[in-house]
């Protein structure tokens, strides 16, 4: 049996039985909000449900979380919207389930490779701050996206901004009863929320609206409903593989939202007592998921927030209870069809407007300003990208803002002067904190903060030489304990260094090199030059050894 099928070691209770109850409580969350997400993509709303069916069973058995609960997300749905929205404008006779298929099919794929290629590590490709703007942008576009549906009014999808504008423009020809029916969805779910916080407030609102459209006919108000469900067992759907170079921008950004999303919620929901999550095992899951899922017309599929912390929170154990999701989305689909038929579209556009204002968060905005204001403005970035470029060039804006964030740290990292504490054989950096430091006549200790390459050479031999000049020293010691490896750029340019040192009447010294750098630097002239007597095991040794040179003189 899987890790992610066993009970928690000491758990209260074994087996199904104990995770019947949290897989009831989550299926009532994902459920309505699977129903919700599968408008946003422009797709009949049992797509939702089959992304909450079979992804959700193979994930159940494949992977290593035993909490992450798997179907479709809000930033996998509108990057949907985005890649079915274009199919269908190619070929208006698409049927809109095998454009479905088709992502989810190429999505499956490209994660299944990406194991087989041991790219877990890019659960980490986009930083949080990016992460956090990027998912704010999604937020933004998808309010403003089910906005006419919450009105009652029809426009022209153009972009972000025109579409506000459109809106705007619109707003004389709103529906009053479709407004009703969305404000009176968001109260209930407002209210469900602050006086109820462990009732399924999605499931409650979309009942009420059922139950409102029933009993008033709001149809006949004119207020715009679901219609006619194909319910009952999916039937087998064929992907197209000839729709694949059209999508593939779109699966490869939904594929890494999708990884991404999951494995931190997963890490961010699991107990100390469960399983590590294997990345690269969850890439291979999250892959299966997809790929079993495309048979059926299912939308792309990952791990969601919201629904893992409901699923923990309700007690769940172990995969069974996604497996109670799993059967509840089953029987929705066997037994609810015309029930569902009912449910107006400003209510699954009211919950889907509850639940993507999540993805705005001004306080972890605020949080990333306090620490660090470039890492602020990266999020704002990624934001904008999302808003003025759409969704799949956002994610690419994201990526590069990571990268160019990585790169801009890598690129100037910090050169410290060290200085030793009074009394002790402590060596510290020199900071307004402790004045009283004493700097060692005659002797200047630099140590650089990361590792040398192409990249940052240059900046660290500036910084370093602005040390020396400042110093005068007779010898400059570079501790070398900050610093995993140099790449040929920088043993290059630390060669040069010991040369122009040598020339100006001063010797370079080394200390605290790793093996993995000392190795390096023995393939290289320097090793030479320095011998023994200039490469120090620590810093204290090459003091010792400085202080003892300079007595003997």
């Amino acid at each position: 049996m899987d890790e992610a099928m066993q009970p928690e070691a000491g758990g209260r209770k074994r087996g199904f039985a104990a995770d019947l109850v949290p897989g009831l409580t989550t299926a009532a969350v994902v459920v309505p909000k699977a129903l919700a997400y599968a408008t946003i993509a422009q797709l009949p709303v049992q797509a939702g449900l089959f992304a909450a069916l079979v992804p959700m069973v193979v994930y159940a058995v494949l992977g290593t979380s035993r909490l992450l609960s798997v179907s479709t997300t809000t930033p996998i749905a509108i990057l949907c919207a985005t890649a079915i929205g274009e199919a269908l404008r190619a070929d208006p006779g698409l049927d809109p389930l095998t454009a479905a298929a088709t992502l989810s099919l190429l999505v499956g794929l490209m994660l299944i490779a990406a194991r087989v290629l041991r790219l877990g590590f890019a659960a980490n490709f986009i930083s949080e701050p990016v992460l956090t703007g990027f998912k704010a942008g999604v937020g933004f576009v998808i309010v403003v996206d089910q906005l006419p549906k919450l009105l009652g009014i029809h426009i022209h999808k153009e972009g972000f901004f025109r579409d506000v504008a459109s809106i705007v423009a619109h707003a004389p020809e709103l529906s009053w009863p479709t407004l009703g029916v969305a404000l009176g969805t968001l109260a209930v779910i407002a209210l469900a929320q602050r006086f109820l916080p462990k009732s399924p407030a999605p499931l409650l609102a979309v009942a009420l609206g059922i139950a409102v459209s029933a009993v008033v006919g709001l149809e006949a108000a004119g207020v715009s409903v679901v219609g006619a469900i194909q319910g009952g067992f999916p039937a087998p759907r064929l992907p197209q593989p000839g729709l694949f170079e059209a999508m593939w921008p779109a699966a490869a950004g939904i594929a890494l939202i999708s990884f991404t999303e999951s494995i931190a919620a997963a890490r961010a929901f699991a107990r100390n007592t469960d399983p590590p999550v294997d990345a690269n095992r969850e890439l291979f899951a999250l892959g299966a998921a997809n790929a079993a899922g495309a048979f059926i017309g299912s939308m792309p599929a990952g791990g969601g927030t919201s629904q893992t912390a409901v699923n923990r929170n309700a007690g769940a154990q172990t995969q069974a209870a996604a497996l109670v999701v799993a059967a509840t989305a089953f029987a929705t689909l066997l037994f609810l069809a015309p029930v569902l038929a009912l449910m107006p579209h400003a209510t699954l556009a009211a919950v889907v407007i509850a639940y993507s204002i999540g993805l705005v968060n001004p306080a972890e905005m605020v949080a990333i300003r306090r620490v660090r204001n470039m890492e602020f403005r990266w999020a704002l970035v990624a934001c904008l990208g999302v808003m003025v470029l759409g969704t799949l060039k956002g994610i690419v804006v994201a990526i590069v803002l990571s990268l160019a964030g990585l790169m801009y740290l890598a690129y100037d990292p910090r050169v410290y002067e060290l200085r030793r504490k009074p009394g002790t054989n402590v060596f510290r950096p020199c900071s307004p904190e402790h004045p009283q430091d004493e700097a060692i006549p005659g002797l200047l200790i630099a140590r650089p903060e990361d590792r040398l390459y192409f990249g940052n050479a240059a900046n660290v031999g500036a910084k370093l030489l602005a040390l020396t000049r400042a110093a005068a020293p007779q010898v400059v010691l570079l501790d070398c304990s900050a610093i995993p490896g140099f790449e040929y750029t920088a043993l290059k340019m630390l060669i040069e260094g010991e040369e122009k040192q040598r020339e100006q009447g001063r010797e370079l010294w080394l200390a605290a090199l790793n093996p993995e750098a000392l190795e390096l630097v023995r393939r290289t002239p320097l090793a030479e030059r320095l011998g023994r007597e200039r490469m120090f095991f620590n810093v204290e040794q090459a003091v010792a050894a400085f202080e003892a040179r300079q007595a003997a003189q």
